[in-house]
């Protein structure tokens, strides 16, 4: 299997306008897809990563830039059963001339060993952590992920409430400890878009192993921002519009150090008498 096949020897379906151009959009205007690329698609098996795989392959024939692809997919043991999905999605990248590979990472046994620890955060870093290396190991300069602009809102509104942070991922990120640099093709698309986009490729999602999906802090938000929503047509947009640098306000200073506040304390009090 070449990791130059290209779409049009597959016949593939090309991708609506709408999607075309939001996946265009992404790319034009953060550059990120280059001449010499090797990109490397992390693929879960959910809707979002396989519309993202999709979407690349169809991209080939397409672009002026000329990138080759890979997939790999992260086994976090958390079940048996995921094999199955495993070569369901073998045969999905073999049907777009997309070489591919999977790796087992005891994420399953890390969580349950360390107790109360974010078990979110946990499952992320492991994940992210032996993707980076499959990168490296076969000379990808890339690693594509399936994030879309609902995960973005709410990484934004999530940061904000649980831990004070005006903040979110970006659409390209360069990792200095690996080399590799991080895009998100998807970024434009909303989550009931890749819904919908299901019927294009006609595969069906690979069920998620994970023992806590749909319990997590993420889908609270999730749920939070549709109950809002509902109230407020409006609120998703803005939500949406705060993640630019120019909606940035009036914020308060860096809040001073203890030794910061002392010495300007002193200057206040000096001189006094008790």
């Amino acid at each position: 299997m070449s990791d130059t096949g290209t779409a049009e020897t597959k016949k593939l379906r090309p991708l609506p306008q709408l999607y075309f151009s939001k996946i265009m959009r992404a790319i034009v205007e953060f550059q990120l897809i280059e001449d010499g690329d090797r990109i490397l698609v992390g693929l879960s098996g959910g809707k979002d990563s396989i519309l993202l795989l999709y979407a690349l392959a169809t991209m080939r024939s397409r672009l002026k830039k000329a990138f080759e692809l890979r997939a790999f997919t992260v086994n976090p043991r958390f079940s048996s059963d995921f094999q199955t999905g495993l070569d369901r999605l073998a045969e999905l990248c073999s049907s777009l001339d997309v070489p591919y590979d999977s790796r087992e990472v005891d994420i399953a046994g890390t969580i349950a060993a360390q107790g109360d620890k974010d078990r979110c955060f946990t499952c992320a870093f492991f994940r992210r952590g032996a993707v980076n290396r499959y990168a490296q190991e076969t000379g990808c300069n890339k690693v594509a992920y399936a994030h879309h602009h609902d995960d973005a809102v709410e990484t934004l509104l999530m940061g904000l409430l649980s831990s004070g942070q005006i903040s979110t991922f970006l659409p390209k990120t360069f990792l200095d400890k690996s080399g590799v640099t991080v895009i998100r093709p998807l970024i434009y698309l909303r989550e009931q878009e890749i819904i919908d986009a299901i019927p294009i490729h006609g595969f069906a999602p690979v069920k998620s192993p994970c023992p806590y999906d749909g319990h997590t802090k993420r889908q609270e938000i999730k749920e939070l921002i549709a109950r809002l929503t509902a109230d407020d047509p409006l609120l998703y947009d803005h939500l949406g519009a705060a993640l630019r640098q120019s909606a940035i306000g009036d914020l308060w200073p860096k809040a001073k150090t203890r030794q910061e506040m002392y010495s300007t304390y002193q200057e206040y009090v000096k001189g006094q008498k008790g």
